[in-house]
């Protein structure tokens, strides 16, 4: 999927901050595991269950572009529960997704059951249907997460909705932003990770309404 990296574009995962992989595994309660290298690990949670791993010291990355968040629609309160629920367990959890033909990209932070920022554009639909907190230091010097929704946008002029598309985030403002709260995962180097990880399928439910 990436030019040397495990994962990168068109997926989900989670930053898990001082946990083990274990301990990631068992929060999400993933099933039918297998020990797996990092590279076939990553390639087939592409196509289904969640692999976590730990690439670099002091943070591990469960990654599953069809299986995270199971059964939820992230634009729906659900999901939110699902995340502060996931790091009173965990302490620091951090969530990403960015999939490019429907332009639909989300990042979120929680810490020991508060959800304190998320944000998630969906350009096909040209909604902005998830705002928690204010945005970060890193989001406004990309000037990205720091607009949405806004009255009288029927009246706009195309300079204003130039301005406002310029604010939407694309992928790489994902990874940007991932790399600065914790992982870019398309910088990880397959040939830097020796370690193993658990991959699994979380319990079986039915999918969000919302599924890129």
């Amino acid at each position: 999927m990436c030019a040397v990296a495990g994962f990168c574009f068109k997926t989900t995962w989670l930053a898990v901050r001082d946990r083990t992989v274990r301990e990631v595994a068992d929060a999400l309660d993933l099933r039918e595991r297998e020990t797996l290298d990092w590279a076939t690990g990553t390639d087939r949670a592409y196509r289904q269950g969640v692999y976590v791993a730990e690439p670099v010291p002091g943070w591990v990355l469960a990654h599953g572009r069809l299986d995270l968040p199971p059964g939820l629609d992230t634009t729906e309160p659900e999901f939110r529960d699902w995340l502060r629920e996931l790091s009173r367990t965990l302490g620091e959890v951090q969530f990403f997704v960015t999939e490019r033909v429907p332009e639909y990209h989300l990042w979120a932070r929680a810490v020991d059951g508060e959800l304190l920022r998320a944000y998630c554009y969906i350009g096909e639909r040209g909604e902005v249907p998830l705002v928690v907190g204010d945005p970060t230091v890193d989001e406004i010097e990309r000037n990205v997460g720091v607009r949405r929704r806004e009255a009288g946008m029927e009246h706009w002029s195309d300079d204003e909705w130039d301005r406002w598309h310029e604010a939407m985030p694309n992928e790489f403002d994902v990874m940007a932003i991932a790399g600065r709260w914790s992982v870019d995962p398309s910088r990880i180097d397959d040939a830097t990770v020796t370690g193993d990880g658990i991959f699994g399928r979380p319990p079986t439910g039915p999918k969000g309404t919302w599924r890129p």
